[in-house]
């Protein structure tokens, strides 16, 4: 199985892909859900326990691909056990109206939330972006998204999904 980390920040679209993409039959996890997280010093970080165990598969148990979605800061250590890191991107102004208006999560709602998915647009981000894949900026249609992370997927790996591509 190929493994697929979906990264990037909060209002770029991470949740909605995993949800396009489960549509279509992939199998996806979204790590803001299902106890992966845990809380050191006060910062949210991935479990290794939790994370181990998700990506311990046999890469060749399967030709289906699996995406993961998640960011945090530790998600590095994980790097070389995925074939794959997609950045997510989308311009501040977009990223500002997209949390003011969703009603799936409430995280930046808050000026001081608000503030700090700006601050980690200007900081984080461009060291996500130096270990991507890819990456794609989702001021496109979500269903076009995942035809270029999917595109992507296949090309680089050199396979097809179900023997098709899709």
């Amino acid at each position: 199985m190929k493994r697929v980390l979906i990264t990037g920040m909060s209002g770029t679209g991470k949740s909605s892909l995993l949800s396009e993409l489960s549509a279509r039959g992939y199998d996806t996890v979204d790590t803001d859900y299902g106890d992966y997280f845990e809380t050191v010093d006060g910062e949210r970080l991935w479990r290794t326990d939790r994370i181990d165990a998700l990506l311990a598969a046999d890469p060749r148990d399967d030709a289906e691909p699996l995406f993961v979605q998640g960011t945090t800061r530790n998600q590095t250590m994980f790097y070389p056990r995925f074939d794959h890191i997609v950045l997510l991107s989308a311009p501040a102004e977009v990223l500002v109206e997209r949390l003011a208006d969703r009603a799936t999560n409430s995280y930046g709602k808050s000026p001081d939330e608000l503030a700090e998915v700006l601050e980690n647009l200007a900081t984080v981000e461009p060291l996500l972006r130096a270990s991507a894949t890819l990456e794609v900026v989702t001021t496109v249609p979500v269903a076009e998204v995942a035809d270029i992370v999917v595109a992507h997927v296949v090309q680089v790996s050199g396979d097809t999904l179900d023997g098709e591509p899709r």
